[in-house]
């Protein structure tokens, strides 16, 4: 992702307003190292490396390392298990994996740090769909299409009899879970003959080269390759009119597949001062123009407030303000 002198600049100017912008406070963070650990959502991946890459020009010693690997697996995998600091997540955690962390001795702190659309898209020469139902999405991705609709005609005699080729997440991806519970209607039903990846670029490449294919994913990945593959209007289920995937859609609330974007912190990691600086640092410059400039919709002046609020809160009860 380009990141432009501006971002840096509000991003210095951020840094400086929290080390009180005097001398010995920049010295007292150019002396930060450490390293901070995060897994999850590979919707939320774009969001945390933009974040990362202008904290490490500040913050050089301090190593950031960050794996896409899906919001469940995550969570599973990694933050569970206490092997990293910070878990990406594009929906909110489980009472399961909640229940899980806690008893592995790990208390996530949930923050919301934006919004995304999540996007239906197909190759740019397919010239029969413009608009889709949730009544049409369900019919092609819902569990009773495996084996049945296999052709495009299935779905509409009105389209090409061509063979389908489907893309999207694994069940271990947050954009899965929202996609079938709000989707389908069911969380976890989903087709199982489609192609399922955790790499949302491999969804775009496939479906780029491919007339009879269709994907999902987050907004991010399909606004940085528009010139690439087509989105598809969803159909807004109250309004009836067809809604495009934009951040105006998603931020005015008319796109109907719009949904939060979090980030959970380990409540033991924000002792470490590089975790800790690192999150103070993400949460103030979420109004920044990163979120924007990745791709998702920016969280309100007041959700910002209620994050940093959250936060300062948590360092005081932890003797480590």
């Amino acid at each position: 992702m380009k990141r432009t002198t501006a971002i840096l600049l509000a991003a210095l100017l951020s840094a400086l307003l929290i080390s009180g912008c005097s001398q010995s406070g920049e010295g007292e963070k150019a002396s930060i190292s450490g390293e901070v650990k995060i897994s999850g959502s590979s919707t939320v991946y774009p969001v945390t490396m933009a974040i990362a890459e202008e904290f490490s020009r500040l913050y050089p010693d301090v190593t950031v390392s960050v794996q896409s690997t899906g919001t469940g697996g995550g969570f599973k995998n990694f933050f569970i298990p206490g092997l990293v600091d910070i878990n990406d997540a594009s929906r909110k955690i489980k009472q399961s994996e909640l229940e899980a962390a806690k008893e592995n001795g790990i208390e996530p702190v949930e923050f919301l740090i934006g919004y995304d659309a999540l996007t239906v898209i197909v190759n740019r020469e397919n010239d029969w769909i413009d608009c889709l139902s949730f009544e049409e999405l369900k019919k092609i991705w819902g569990p009773e299409a495996t084996g049945k609709v296999t052709r495009w005609s299935d779905v509409n005699t009105s389209w090409p009899d061509e063979e389908m080729h489907l893309y999207g997440p694994t069940s271990s991806s947050g954009t899965f879970d929202f996609f079938t519970e709000h989707v389908i209607g069911e969380a976890g039903a989903h087709r199982q003959d489609y192609h399922g990846t955790e790499e949302d670029n491999t969804i775009i490449a496939a479906v780029e080269r491919d007339r009879y294919a269709m994907g999902y994913l987050g907004l991010a990945y399909y606004l940085e390759n528009k010139d690439k593959v087509k989105a598809i209007k969803i159909k807004n289920p109250e309004t009836g009119v067809c809604v495009e995937p934009s951040i105006e859609t998603g931020q005015s609330g008319e796109y109907p597949l719009a949904r939060p974007l979090f980030i959970y912190v380990s409540k033991e990691s924000l002792k470490k001062p590089a975790v800790r600086e690192f999150v103070k640092f993400y949460l103030e410059n979420l109004d920044s123009g990163i979120v924007e400039e990745v791709g998702y919709v920016p969280v309100s002046k007041e959700v910002k407030e209620q994050n940093l609020k959250k936060l300062n809160e948590i360092l005081k009860e932890l003797g480590v303000e």
